[in-house]
């Protein structure tokens, strides 16, 4: 069976208005303060850190069967590791994998990840970072399934005893 969704880069006014609101239940799902993160930073500025001009991106997945006027499923975003050395300036992070509940067990969030993944080779990255809770087993199955790795941590956080640090390294590119 086809998949029942599409996924979009979001390229206007409407789609960021709909990331917004996928990152606000993100994080409201989460059910922590996302104050060390600079969240509501993130969400007044976006596209931000995501924007394709300062190497990142930021997909959206909408139903099939809506155009994208409608509600969105699920979102994922990328953007460049801040640089501290050479090797890092190829790599990019992953954030804000979210999909709705009633989207669930679709497929959809492994779709979001691979979709991901293709655009930080597209861009050229050598491989991607990122941090999930230790709780959130679900995720973490998904991303070991599709390669990620535990890695050490590579940015200070207050929940370090709680968070999982994963990478996928993609080699030459």
């Amino acid at each position: 069976m086809p998949p029942t969704y599409q996924i979009i880069p979001a390229t206007t006014p409407h789609h960021l208005l709909a990331a917004r609101t996928l990152f606000t239940a993100y994080a409201a799902w989460l059910n922590i303060d996302l104050a060390f993160q600079n969240f509501q930073a993130e969400l007044s500025s976006l596209p931000g850190k995501y924007s394709p001009q300062e190497g990142g991106d930021l997909l959206l997945a909408y139903s099939s069967s809506a155009d994208t006027s409608s509600s969105p499923l699920g979102c994922v975003a990328l953007r460049p590791l801040p640089v501290e050395d050479d090797e890092r300036q190829q790599l990019c992070e992953v954030k804000r994998l979210y999909v709705a509940p009633e989207a669930r067990k679709m497929g959809l969030g492994r779709a979001l990840v691979s979709a991901i993944v293709t655009r930080a080779r597209e861009l050229g990255y050598r491989g991607m970072r990122l941090d999930t809770l230790r709780s959130m087993e679900g995720p973490i199955r998904l991303y070991r399934s599709l390669g990620f790795v535990e890695v050490g941590p590579y940015y200070e956080t207050p929940l370090v005893e709680e968070t999982v640090f994963l990478g996928l390294d993609f080699g030459e590119v």
